[in-house]
């Protein structure tokens, strides 16, 4: 019999046992599939808004890859973008697709990118090999999962889940289902951070006496206007948005400018960390890099530091100053607070040291960064970028340089803090091969999502 190039959907052995998303009915899986080298990738954004927009064309300008389809629950709606200088959604999404490809193919009439509100409807189509996963964190689970059973590869944006259980599902969804995944953790494919990790790994600066993690806190309005942060709920949605299906398995509740019009909802604990987890899966993820404890778990978060407003106030993720440490079952101790530089700066011996962050790489001392790395010692891999190398193992099925074991790990710290902050403890001694907490039985209902029926996540 034969079968099509692309993944069927259902039938005898092609159904894996995962976690599984249900929302009505069932989900069939389906076998994930490797491109031949002639074949071109085809991709589709779930999800237009600010970070998709900044990454589709690292897609389009790949030669070996075609985007074809845009799903979001906004047709064309205003105040995306960090100055509210652009129009999201998947009207805005498809123009910027047939556009680009008109010109490119000399096609003034192209109109190849297809459009979808519903991303169950575009994971079903059997043309998709990959979905970009860029829509808000309480999506996150939801959504790698459901694309893990129908077989597609994952460009997944972080944050990558909002509790821990969320996070073990996708790891086995993914696992079982083998397929590529790829966190969007940026940071990787910088040279600076890859130089900085490569000289810690290959004991430039001697035995590590601290290592120190720098994070941001508090809110940013991203340009809007008092008008369009107003607390008070609308009578309806705005006509542009499937407002219910934006919510998903968040609490029903009005549309409320201040958390719901784009990059706000980054505030509220119904979508999201906050700030915490936002820059934290950048940093601890390069931090995790550097010690070589990529896929490793702490065993503590201790001195948390950090009160969170109350849960009624829609901005209700941390804001205030926080800090707390990492601690790992070998003993390493990482520091992480937002009162230090954005950053991860590594003290070793003899005052030697090194700091990076967005852009730059400083060292103690200064010629240390001009030292090579040798043939025979730690080279770490050189993506050159996060998409291309995302790609690369689509084809390849080689394992990509941010996996979601990875990303995974580099969040767990984040998440476990914020649970201390919202419980209001100063420390938290944790059983990863349990999934509890050995000193807090009361915080272990916040390591599980509550997600409004009918969605739900079976772990």
């Amino acid at each position: 019999m034969k079968v099509s190039r692309r993944c069927f959907l259902s039938g005898a052995g092609s159904v894996l046992a995962m976690p599984m998303i249900v929302p009505a009915g069932s989900v069939s899986a389906c076998k994930s599939r490797r491109p031949l080298p002639s074949e071109r990738v085809h991709v589709g954004m779930l999800g237009y808004g600010t970070m998709a927009q900044d990454n589709i064309g690292n897609f389009l300008h790949n030669d070996r890859v075609q985007v074809i389809s845009i799903c979001d629950p906004v047709s064309e709606g205003p105040l995306y973008g960090y100055k509210a200088e652009r129009m999201g959604g998947y009207v805005p999404g498809q123009r910027k697709v047939n556009a680009f490809y008109a010109e490119k193919n000399k096609q003034p009439d192209y109109a190849g990118c297809k459009t979808f509100v519903d991303f169950r409807d575009m994971l079903d189509a059997p043309d998709l090999d990959v979905v970009c996963i860029s829509t808000p964190d309480h999506w996150h689970a939801l959504h790698t999962i459901w694309a893990a059973k129908r077989g597609k590869h994952i460009y997944g944006q972080k944050p990558l889940f909002l509790t821990i259980q969320e996070g073990r599902a996708m790891v086995r969804a993914v696992e079982r289902s083998g397929i590529t995944f790829q966190t969007g953790a940026q940071s990787r494919s910088n040279d600076y951070f890859r130089m900085a990790c490569e000289l810690v790994r290959n004991n430039r600066i001697g035995r590590l006496q601290r290592v120190e993690v720098g994070l941001n806190q508090g809110h940013s309005t991203f340009g809007k206007t008092p008008e369009q942060l107003s607390e008070t709920p609308l009578a309806t949605p705005p006509p542009y948005v499937d407002f219910d299906l934006w919510l998903g398995p968040a609490p029903a509740r009005k549309f409320t400018p201040k958390i719901h019009h784009p990059m706000q909802w980054r505030y509220n604990l119904e979508y999201s960390c906050g700030m915490l987890t936002d820059f934290a899966a950048h940093q601890l993820d390069i931090m995790q890099w550097a010690l070589n404890k990529d896929g490793i778990e702490p065993v503590a978060i201790e001195n948390i530091k950090g009160r969170l407003p109350p849960f009624t106030d829609l901005y209700n993720t941390l804001a205030e100053p926080f800090s707390f440490e990492i601690v790992y079952g070998d003993g390493m101790r990482v520091f992480v607070s937002s009162s230090y530089a954005y950053g991860c700066r590594f003290h070793g011996e003899n005052g030697k040291q090194i700091y990076v962050t967005n852009g730059k790489i400083e060292t103690n001392p200064p010629e240390l960064v001009r030292e090579k790395i040798g043939e025979n010692e730690v080279r770490l891999i050189r993506s050159g970028q996060q998409e291309k190398n995302f790609i690369e193992a689509v084809y390849s099925g080689e394992t990509p340089i941010s996996p979601i074991q990875t990303g995974f790990s580099a969040l767990v710290p984040a998440v476990l803090a914020h649970i201390g902050m919202r419980t209001e403890r100063a420390s938290l001694k944790w059983q990863a091969e349990k999934t509890r907490f050995e000193n807090a039985p009361d915080a272990d209902k916040l390591l599980a999502p509550h997600m409004r029926a009918p969605w739900r996540l079976d772990v």
